[in-house]
């Protein structure tokens, strides 16, 4: 579920998109001068990547977060990766984007490395 200010903060952007969008259609009927165009669309394209932004952090986020915390509770303090572990808890906070991804395929093989030594 998506927190309710996140989902209000990306309908206000979606819809001031939606403007912009109606005014570029509006200036290529009028024949608006192609450059203040090529502008709007790059307004447009901001916003958009902006709102998507705001929601895949969100996601990933809360992804990791859920991730970190079923590797920490397989790791009971004494399973060879909790230095690592603990290591990708404290970076949680600070991550990019970019970076959430990697971390979360590391948790993972973390995870799972866990579920397998836990079975043996």
């Amino acid at each position: 579920m998506i927190p309710r200010d996140l989902s209000k903060d990306i309908k206000t952007r979606l819809q001031s998109i939606n403007g912009q969008l109606s005014g570029l259609i509006k200036m290529l009927d009028e024949d608006t001068d192609p450059e203040k165009i090529l502008i709007q669309f790059k307004a447009a394209q901001k916003g958009l990547d902006k709102a998507h932004f705001l929601l895949l952090d969100e996601t990933y986020r809360k992804a990791l977060a859920i991730k970190i915390s079923e590797t920490v509770e397989a790791c009971p303090g004494d399973c060879g990766n909790e230095d690592r572990i603990e290591f990708i808890r404290k970076q949680f906070p600070d991550l990019e984007l970019d970076s959430l991804t990697d971390k979360m395929k590391e948790i993972a093989t973390l995870k799972s490395k866990l579920e397998d030594s836990n079975e043996e």
